[in-house]
C-alpha cells in the first residue's frame, strides 16, 4: 500500500492548469494497461514507458515482496508500477500538493483491485 507525503510548501500549479490532466499507464503486472489520471503540474515529466520498462526489465527480479521508495513521485508512475509487479509495500513522496492529491485519489480505486 502506498504511503503519499507532500510538503506544504510545494510549488504551485502554473496558471490556467487547474482541472487539465494526462495520462499514465501501468505497463505489466496485475494492473497491465490500466490508465491512471495525471495533473498537469508544472516541471512534472511522468517516465515514459519505454524508461519504465527497461528500468523494471533491470529489476525484475528483486521487486516482487521488495518495499519501495519513489522520491519525487510525480504520477507516481515507477511506484505504482513497482505495486502492480508485486512489491510488498511502496512509499510515495511527493512535494507538490496538486501532485500529492492526485496521487491519493489514485490510489483507493488500485486498493480495491489488489484486494480482490
Amino acid at each position: 500500500m502506498p504511503r503519499v507525503k507532500s510538503s506544504k510548501n510545494g510549488p504551485a500549479q502554473r496558471p490556467g492548469s487547474k482541472g487539465k490532466s494526462g495520462f499514465v499507464r501501468i505497463i505489466s503486472g496485475q494492473w497491465r494497461g490500466r490508465k491512471l489520471p495525471v495533473q498537469d503540474v508544472e516541471g512534472l515529466r511522468p517516465t515514459t514507458d519505454r524508461v519504465k520498462e527497461t528500468i523494471f526489465n533491470w529489476l525484475a527480479a528483486y521487486v516482487r515482496g521488495s518495499r519501495c521508495l519513489d522520491l519525487f513521485a510525480g504520477s507516481g508512475g515507477l511506484g505504482l508500477e513497482a505495486l502492480s509487479r508485486y512489491a510488498e509495500q511502496v512509499t510515495l513522496v511527493e512535494m507538490d500538493k496538486g501532485a500529492a492529491d492526485q496521487l491519493k485519489r489514485t490510489w483507493p480505486p488500485l486498493a480495491a483491485a489488489r484486494a480482490s
